[in-house]
């Protein structure tokens, strides 16, 4: 186990590296399939040992080697959580692999999503799409059963948030709504836990905002694309266990 533990770190390692990659090229409508990595400062080409997942930030001390700019940290940061989490899926799911295999495509959905929101403000269709369709593609022929609980999941959870952003245009989008319909196929029933994760942090957030910036905070653009995927990450690692709990 401490192997395959060991392989799925290393391989979260890649898939945090290209979902920064997705983060930045699909929102500006680069080409994501073949293309080469460049320089966001200077698009120069960046070469393959410049390119190795945390590691090429750290010897390079945080400067691209061709014109200096600095690198964000967020880049090791998402390889870093992307590599722990596809470690934890496996942890927890290590007697099912189609599930072990959901779980990884979801985490990488929501560390792409997590980096457009934050930059961008917007939660690419492209990238929830291609998710869905892989999730499906895997629980088709590995859990047929369970499928109409994921698809029902997806309408309740995305149901919800449309209704949330219809009352409150303002304060949510309709790319929430359709990250929340993903993150119930990926979910099933564990995205009930995961959608209240969400709206208690968010909440929270807003409260302590509120707390030290006075009504001036009420006009202050919070992301929930990130407070979703939090709670997609609790559904993913104990959505089942909390449910469960609750009513027991």
């Amino acid at each position: 186990m401490g192997a395959a533990i060991a392989i799925a770190f290393l391989l979260g390692l890649a898939a945090g590296s290209f979902a920064t990659a997705v983060a930045h090229r699909v929102p500006r409508r680069m080409p994501v399939a073949l293309a080469r990595s460049e320089c966001p400062a200077c698009g120069a080409p960046i070469a393959a040992y410049d390119n190795v997942p945390v590691f090429s930030w750290l010897l390079l001390r945080g400067r691209a080697r061709c014109c200096g700019a600095a690198i964000s940290p967020r880049y090791p940061l998402t390889e870093l959580a992307t590599g722990a989490l596809f470690a934890a899926a496996v942890v927890i799911h290590w007697d099912d692999a189609a599930e072990i295999a959901i779980d990884l495509v979801f985490v990488t959905v929501l560390a792409t999503v997590t980096l457009t929101d934050l930059e961008r403000r917007i939660i690419p269709n492209k990238v929830l799409l291609a998710g869905a369709i892989v999730c499906l593609a895997i629980a088709v022929p590995t859990d047929p059963d369970g499928v109409p609980e994921r698809l029902v999941a997806a309408a309740a959870a995305g149901g919800v948030l449309f209704l949330a952003a219809l009352a409150y245009p303002g304060g949510m989008g309709l790319g929430d709504v359709k990250l929340a319909a993903a993150m119930g196929l990926f979910l099933g029933r564990a995205v009930a836990p995961a959608i209240l994760v969400a709206l208690l942090t968010a909440s929270a957030v807003g409260i302590a905002l509120i707390a030290r910036h006075g009504a001036s905070a009420r006009k202050m653009a919070i992301p929930f694309g990130p407070f979703l995927a939090l709670g997609g990450v609790v559904g993913m690692l104990a959505g089942d266990q909390l449910l469960d709990a609750y009513l027991g």
